[in-house]
This record gives C-alpha cells, structure tokens and sequence, in this order.
C-alpha cells in the first residue's frame, strides 16, 4: 500500500508541480511503476527500501531483456526523478537516484524534407491557386494548410501548436506565444505564408466548423473542438505523402526540418535554440548535420584553393 501510495503522490506531483507534459507523465509513471514492482519482489514495501544496487539490478534486467538505449535513459531519469521526489517529500532518508548513471541514448534525428520537397507540401495548397483549379478550399483544408505553415514557419511541437488559442497570435508582427516544456514561454515568428494561411482559416474556415464547445481555440477538429495532437500528426504525414519522393515524417519531422533549413540559411545556434526552445544549446547542436552539398558550396566559397 505504501508504494502505491507513493506513485499516485508521484504522479500528483508530475502532473501539478512538476510541469511535465501528459505524455511525460504517463511514460514516467509507467516507468517508475514497473521500479516498484521490481522493488516489491526484492522484498521493498516502501519508497526508503530502495538502494542505488536496487536501481541499478532492475536497469540490467531491462537491458539483459532487449530495452534499447533510449528506453533505459528515460526509466533512468525517472527513477531518479522519483527517488529525489521521495527524498524531498520525507519518504525516504536518502536520493540513492542522484548517484544512478545510465547510458546515453542515440540521439537518432528523424529526416528531413529538402526545400523544395517543403515548397511543395504547401505550394499547391495555396487557397487561391486551389479555387482558380477547381474551387474553393474547405474549412479542414484550410485548417490543414494552416497546420503545416505555421509547422514549418515556427518549428513549433505539436503540442504547442494544439495548445495554442487566438489571442496567442499577434498578427502585426506576426508572432506566435507558445508554452513549452517547464511552462517556459517564448514567442516565435511567422512569415507571410503562414500569415496568409491564417487569415484564411480565421476568415473562411474556422467559422464553419466553431462551435460552442471551440472556446477560444485555434485550431479546431473536426467537431469543433480543439485539435487532438494526434490529428495533427495524421495531417501533417496527409500532407507529405502527397509529394512524391519526400520521406515520411510528421510533426517532429517538420520541426526539424525547419530548424535545418533555418541553420543552412545562415541562422546562428543561438537564435535557433530560442526558437525551438530547447533548454540546453546541446539540443540544438543535434540539428547542425549538414548535407554534403552544402559542405561543397561552403568549401568552395571559403577556401582559396578550392
């Protein structure tokens, strides 16, 4: 009883004061409920039961049973997570989680579209060009062009898109305030695309699909609600698929191919770190692969003998 006592108090914690997303609650939970059992069949019955050898032995079961490297860095932080929760709320004398290493995951960044592969996704969407070939857009058609603009505009997460309302667009100057991971909040340009995309949706389809369940949501499903995370990125691989060639990506694919296409137009680490919201610049250090074309047309502008 006291270990679950211990991880709904965990969980109320994540979910209340820890600022974590429902997603990273769920994972953690789940995570840290899997260490409980484990520490329940070593004999544990409550939270100071746990030693830094219990942590460990139950990282090497989860290894020895195929996790991969990803798997074991998130357990690991939220094992370590949980045990410093436990040591700060008085459950247990000591954080054994502090002194837990764990193995650094691959960071394995998905593809990217080339930019004409991203001009393409959107360029054949414009709401003009549609209606001189064949009629006006639709509300959900404008509603997904709306989607990936503003995707590729800002490199925004998906979660932040689907969280963002009306008053969070500032269309003088063309910026968007999202709340991101930590409930940091930052704001994020757009351009004239996404603009144009915007005041077609506000203007011609969001009406049509509002209703008094929308409340002052952006982006709206298709009953009037906001938009589920889910159904964006069902969008977004709608949205791909339809450009022969390009690879599959969804939102995070869109994120990160903006934040290439922004570090290849000349755009300094700094900058793009802000944008993305990323903690730490060494996030934003992932996406400054570049293509060998690109080291070719360096080389040859910078190096005398080229």
């Amino acid at each position: 009883m006291r270990l679950a006592e211990a991880l709904a108090g965990f969980e109320r914690y994540l979910a209340l004061e820890g600022g974590r997303s429902p997603h990273t609650v769920r994972a953690y939970v789940g995570d840290v409920h899997g260490f409980l059992l484990h520490l329940a069949r070593l004999g544990g019955t409550a939270p100071a039961d746990a030693e830094l050898a219990t942590l460990r032995g139950w990282l090497a079961v989860q290894r020895h049973a195929g996790a991969a490297r990803t798997t074991l860095a998130r357990r690991a932080a939220a094992v370590r997570s949980f045990t410093s929760w436990a040591h700060r709320s008085g459950l247990a004398p000591g954080d054994p989680g502090q002194l837990l290493a764990s193995p650094r995951a691959h960071r394995l960044l998905p593809p990217v579209l080339h930019a004409d592969e991203a001009a393409a996704m959107l360029a054949p969407r414009d709401p003009q060009a549609a209606g001189r070939a064949g009629g006006p857009m639709g509300p959900l058609e404008l509603r997904d062009l709306l989607i990936g603009e503003l995707l590729y505009a800002t490199g925004v997460r998906v979660s932040e898109l689907s969280a963002l309302d009306i008053e969070d667009v500032d269309r003088s100057r063309r910026l968007v305030r999202v709340l991101g991971k930590g409930a940091k909040q930052r704001s994020v340009p757009y351009g004239v695309a996404a603009e144009r995309a915007l005041q077609h949706w506000l203007a011609e389809g969001r009406p049509l699909v509002a209703t008094g369940a929308s409340g002052a949501a952006l982006l709206l499903g298709a009953r009037g609600g906001r938009i589920d995370p889910r159904a964006v990125r069902r969008v977004v691989h709608r949205l791909v698929a339809a450009v022969p060639g390009a690879p599959d990506i969804g939102p995070h694919g869109l994120r990160h191919t903006a934040a290439t296409h922004l570090l290849e137009g000349g755009a300094d680490l700094r900058s793009v770190q802000e944008l993305l919201g990323h903690a730490s610049l060494a996030t934003t250090q992932l996406y400054t692969h570049v293509s060998v074309e690109r080291l070719r047309a360096v080389y040859r502008q910078a190096h005398p003998r080229a």
